[in-house]
C-alpha cells in the first residue's frame, strides 16, 4: 500500500503557519486521540519552535481512556500540556482557555507591567486533515461567531474569530500533512478514517487492524465476531469472521472484501468499543531501538 505525501502542499502550509506565528500567543495542536503520534506532523516542533502550545487529543470518546491518560502523561514529561477533548460533543473545551491562560500568565503580566491593556488570548489551531479542526472552531465559537476586525500589526485580509471575551482564533488553514515514512503510520491513519478509502487497499488495512486487535483487544474481537479463539494465521481469522457473519461468495468461498469492509466499518463505528491504536510505551521502545 503506497500513500502519497504532498511536499508542495506541506511547503505551502508550513509557510502559512510560520508567517502567522508572530501574530499569535499560543498554538493549539489538534491530533486524533486514537493515534496521537501518527496524527501529528513530524515537523511540528521545528515549525512552531518555542511558541507555547497545547496538544488537543480530539475524539477522546473514541479512544481507550487508560491509553489517553498515558499519552497525557507522556506529553507532560516532555513539558507539553495535553488535553483530552471531543469537539463533536463539546466535551473538555472549557479546559482549553483555562490552560492557555495559565501558560500565558507570565507573558500577560509582563505586558500589563508595561502598560498594555488586557486583551484576549490569540491562538492558532494546526492539525493534519480530518483531525477535526473545523468542528473544533465551530464548537468553540458556537452561534456567536464574530470577526474582530483589523487589529494593530495585522494585515487587513487577516480574519479573526472571536470566542467569548477571552480567546481569538486566527482563521488560517494551518493544515500540516503527515509524512508516511513509516508504513504503520499510513495504516493507523487509514483505519481511523483519516485517509479516503478509495485510495486504499482495504484488505491491507483490515489485516493491520485485526492483528493489532488480536494483540491488544482479543476479547472484544472474540465477542463482536463470535470467535472462541483468535488464530495466529490471518487468513484463518478472516475465514472465522466470514463464516460467523455468513459472508460467502456464490461458490461458497469467504468474501474477504466484505470481511474487510465490515471490520473497518465496525471499528470506526465503535462497535468494538473505544480503541487506541498506538501507545507511548510502543513509541518509546521504537525510539530506543533506533
Amino acid at each position: 500500500m503506497t500513500i502519497q505525501w504532498f511536499p508542495g502542499h506541506m511547503a505551502k502550509a508550513r509557510r502559512e503557519v510560520t508567517e502567522k506565528l508572530k501574530l499569535v500567543d499560543i498554538i493549539f495542536e489538534l491530533v486524533d486521540a486514537r493515534i496521537p503520534f501518527s496524527s501529528r506532523n513530524p515537523m511540528i516542533d521545528e515549525i512552531i519552535q518555542h511558541k507555547p502550545r497545547i496538544v488537543l487529543l480530539n475524539k477522546a470518546d473514541m479512544a481507550d481512556k487508560e491509553i489517553t491518560a498515558e499519552w497525557i502523561r507522556y506529553f507532560k514529561n516532555q513539558g507539553i500540556t495535553a488535553l483530552a477533548i471531543n469537539s463533536q460533543a463539546g466535551t473538555g473545551l472549557k479546559q482549553i482557555v483555562t490552560e492557555a491562560k495559565g501558560l500565558l500568565s507570565e507573558k500577560f503580566e509582563r505586558l500589563k507591567s508595561k502598560g498594555v491593556k488586557p486583551r484576549a488570548i490569540r491562538a492558532m489551531i494546526v492539525g493534519i486533515p480530518n483531525a477535526g479542526k473545523s468542528t473544533l472552531i465551530n464548537r468553540l465559537h458556537g452561534k456567536n461567531i464574530a470577526k474582530t476586525g483589523n487589529m494593530p500589526g495585522v494585515t487587513k485580509s487577516q480574519q479573526w474569530i472571536k470566542v467569548g471575551k477571552e480567546l481569538e482564533l486566527l482563521d488560517t488553514p494551518g493544515i500540516l500533512w503527515p509524512k508516511f515514512e513509516d508504513q504503520q503510520v499510513g495504516l493507523k491513519l487509514a483505519v481511523t478514517g483519516a485517509i479516503k478509502d478509495a485510495i486504499l487497499n482495504l484488505q491491507d488495512v483490515a489485516v493491520y487492524a485485526l492483528r493489532f486487535m488480536g494483540n491488544h483487544y482479543p476479547q472484544r474481537l472474540e465477542e463482536r465476531f463470535g470467535i472462541s479463539e483468535i488464530p495466529d494465521d490471518i487468513v484463518e481469522l478472516f475465514d472465522k469472521i466470514g463464516n460467523s457473519r455468513g459472508f460467502k461468495l456464490s461458490g461458497g468461498d469467504i468474501d474477504y472484501d466484505k470481511v474487510s469492509e465490515t471490520v473497518i466499518r465496525e471499528i470506526r463505528g465503535e462497535k468494538l468499543g473505544s480503541l487506541s491504536f498506538e501507545r507511548p510505551a510502543d513509541l518509546m521502545a521504537q525510539e530506543e531501538g533506533q
